[in-house]
């Protein structure tokens, strides 16, 4: 009996460990290769089906852990999740119609339900008969054959044989599942980014701070250096408490960002920054080098930098690449589009590094740091500045979005250096 029980038990853990790496073969398929979002879908829900835990594979739970929603997100005004359950169910058809058609065994992931099933591509059905056939009557008389003694070789033999299987399939599960967590860590465009800011708590998040004549009742304009401002000597008529709705959101979606990572960030206003703290601390730039002072900490010589003319703005492409422009202009009014620079480089001490999102408007910087914070458009920038193997190196890029109504809408990557 106990034998039949550890033949059992030996059979789940080898169907696991074949669903496991099924499920690797699925998303690192052809089918898979340019939407991230579905293979963290697919990986997550699958993990909930090998782990036997349904109560995980919910709405709620997918976009918490695949979608960074944050917990309790309204469900019916939010159908991130339906819509990628549609999409990865078409995407699993296909691999398993065409790539995928010599597998035996398919994934499904029932319409109504998160939660997939494995199954056989063609069941065989077993024909059980409805009544046994009669015994022999030989049989029924036949004496019952003497019980022998084990020959030990050959128990020693069994046994030896028993070992080495379930040790070679323990390897096989420890190196699939490995795999597979590797796969999955590989394929995480968040983390091969913001993964030094995460694991250093004390990241300094620098927002841009511009200094202002005026008052909110009779209207503020922008203090320029010859005017006096942060460089001249202060007086009650500058303002510097102010900063711009999409710094404001930028903020929020890195609190979002690194909440969901259990790590912290330390805040501050520009003109609040000293030499000493910026050179012990990952750095993360928010808003334009105009109202960002800071950022003039940074190495000079940067490929892109900002340029303006009488009712237009842009940045200067100072080394283009074979289809770029060499300067990328939109006009003032009306703003139906914005420019953003959004650069990876080295800190200002070995071993630290600084992100920088500094956009012409602060709509393109809060569009710079939204298209760096989400996994699909973050997984195409990775791809144009990292090595062979996987380590992303220090870029610039320009981000175009279109904005209507005061609020960018689509991003999109239109020039990328490496370095």
């Amino acid at each position: 009996m106990s034998r039949s029980l550890s033949r059992l038990a030996l059979s789940e853990e080898a169907e696991s460990h074949l669903h496991a790496a099924l499920v690797a073969r699925v998303a690192a398929s052809q089918c898979f290769a340019s939407s991230t979002r579905l293979r963290e879908f697919l990986f997550y829900v699958a993990d909930c089906a090998l782990r036997d835990a349904p109560e995980e594979a919910t709405e709620q739970h997918i976009g918490i852990h695949v979608f960074q929603r944050s917990p309790g997100f309204n469900t019916g005004e939010d159908s991130i999740v339906r819509t990628q359950a549609r999409a990865l169910r078409q995407r699993l058809n296909e691999y398993f119609t065409h790539e995928g058609s010599f597998e035996d065994v398919i994934i499904e992931i029932p319409k109504g339900h998160y939660l997939p099933i494995f199954h056989l591509r063609n069941p065989v059905l077993e024909s059980h008969p409805t009544s046994a056939p009669p015994e022999p009557e030989s049989a029924a008389h036949a004496e019952p054959e003497p019980i022998s003694e084990p020959n030990p070789e050959q128990t020693k033999h069994r046994t030896r044989s028993t070992t080495i299987l379930s040790i070679s399939l323990s390897l096989l599960v420890l190196m699939g599942l490995s795999s597979w967590l590797l796969r999955a860590e590989k394929t995480s465009p968040i983390d091969r980014l913001w993964g030094p800011f995460f694991a250093h708590n004390g990241s300094l998040v620098i927002y841009s701070n511009a200094v202002f004549t005026g008052d909110s009742t009779n209207g503020l304009k922008y203090a320029f250096p010859d005017q006096g401002g942060p460089q001249g000597a202060r007086s009650d008529r500058y303002v510097d408490t102010y900063t711009g709705i999409g710094e404001l959101t930028s903020v929020y979606d890195l609190t979002r960002l690194f909440d969901q990572r259990h790590a912290t960030f330390i805040l501050k206003r520009s003109l609040l920054v000293t030499w000493d703290e910026a050179q012990a601390s990952n750095l993360i730039f928010i808003g334009s080098v105009a109202e960002n002072p800071s950022l003039r900490m940074l190495p000079p010589d940067p490929d892109f930098t900002m340029t303006a003319q009488d009712g237009a703005a842009g940045f200067v492409n100072h080394h283009p690449l074979p289809g770029e422009a060499t300067v990328y202009m939109r006009p003032e009014h009306p703003l139906t589009k914005d420019y953003a620079m959004l650069a990876l480089v080295p800190g200002l001490e070995n071993g630290r590094k600084m992100l920088i999102f500094s956009g012409l408007t602060t709509l393109g910087t809060e569009a710079a740091v939204e298209f760096a914070s989400s996994p699909g458009t973050l997984d195409q920038l990775l791809q144009a500045v990292s090595d062979a193997k996987g380590v992303v190196h220090p870029f610039e890029a320009l981000i175009e979005t279109t904005i209507a109504g005061g609020v960018p809408l689509q991003a999109r990557l239109i020039a990328v250096h490496k370095h």
